[in-house]
C-alpha cells in the first residue's frame, strides 16, 4: 500500500504514532525541537522514538529560533534532514545547508502574500505549509490556497477530513497534506480514529 499525496505528520511526542504513520507511509514525521514548546521533544526521547521506525524522514518543528540557534539544535538531533519554522529568514538561512525546509504560515500570510515572493523562495525548495485557527475553510481561503499552490508547493493543515480530503486536494492543487500527532491515552494505547480515517482514505494499491 502507498499513499496518494505527500503527508507530514506535526507534533510527533510518542512511539504509537511514529509506528502507525511509519506502517502507513507518511512521508515526514514532525518534532517540536525548541524547550518552549508544549509538544518540546528531548534528544533521547528524539532517538527512542525514531530508533524504532523506518522508511520516512523526520522534521524539526521551530517557532523562534535564528538559523545559528536551528543548526546548533540540529547537532543534537543529528536524523533531523527537514525543518520546518514559523518565520522566513531563518529558513532563508537556512538554503544550502543540506537540510529540506518548510515554511509554516498562517491563512493571513498567504492571503498578503506577494507571488514574486513565492516564486523566489519555491525556487529555494521551500514547502509552504498552511495552517489556520479556524477550522472550515470559506471560498475565500481556498482561493488564496489555489493562487499560492499554483506558484510553489504547498501542504494544506487545515480543514482537512476524511469526507474532503481528496477532493480538497485536487481542487487547491495541493502538493500534500499535513496532520497532527495526538496524546497517549496511556503508553501505547492511542484513539487513531480522525487520523487513520484520513490516511485510510488516501491509501492507494502498489
Amino acid at each position: 500500500m502507498a499513499l496518494s499525496t505527500f503527508v507530514k505528520i506535526s507534533g510527533i511526542t510518542n512511539l504509537s504514532d511514529a509506528r502507525y504513520c511509519a506502517g502507513m507511509y507518511v512521508d515526514l514525521l514532525g518534532f517540536a525541537v525548541e524547550e518552549a514548546s508544549e509538544k518540546f521533544i528531548t534528544p533521547t526521547q528524539f532517538n527512542e522514538i525514531t530508533g524504532w521506525v523506518s522508511g520516512l524522514e523526520f522534521v524539526g518543528e521551530f517557532t523562534n529560533y535564528n538559523g545559528d540557534q536551528v543548526l546548533e539544535i540540529l547537532q543534537s538531533y543529528p536524523n533531523l534532514t527537514w525543518v520546518e519554522h514559523d518565520r522566513i529568514e531563518p529558513l532563508e538561512e537556512l538554503e544550502g545547508k543540506g537540510v529540506g525546509l518548510i515554511y509554516k504560515m498562517d491563512l493571513q500570510e498567504v492571503r498578503h502574500i506577494e507571488l514574486e515572493v513565492a516564486e523566489k523562495l519555491n525556487e529555494s525548495g521551500i514547502i509552504f505549509h498552511v495552517i489556520s485557527t479556524h477550522e472550515v475553510l470559506d471560498e475565500k481561503d481556498k482561493e488564496a490556497i489555489k493562487l499560492l499552490s499554483k506558484n510553489c508547493r504547498v501542504i494544506l493543515g487545515v480543514g482537512i477530513t476524511a469526507a474532503n480530503v481528496q477532493d480538497l486536494i485536487q481542487e487547491l492543487g495541493l502538493y500534500g497534506i499535513s496532520l497532527s500527532g495526538g496524546e497517549e491515552i496511556k503508553p501505547g494505547l492511542k484513539d487513531f480514529d480522525e487520523l487513520a480515517d484520513i490516511l485510510e482514505a488516501l491509501e492507494v494499491e502498489d
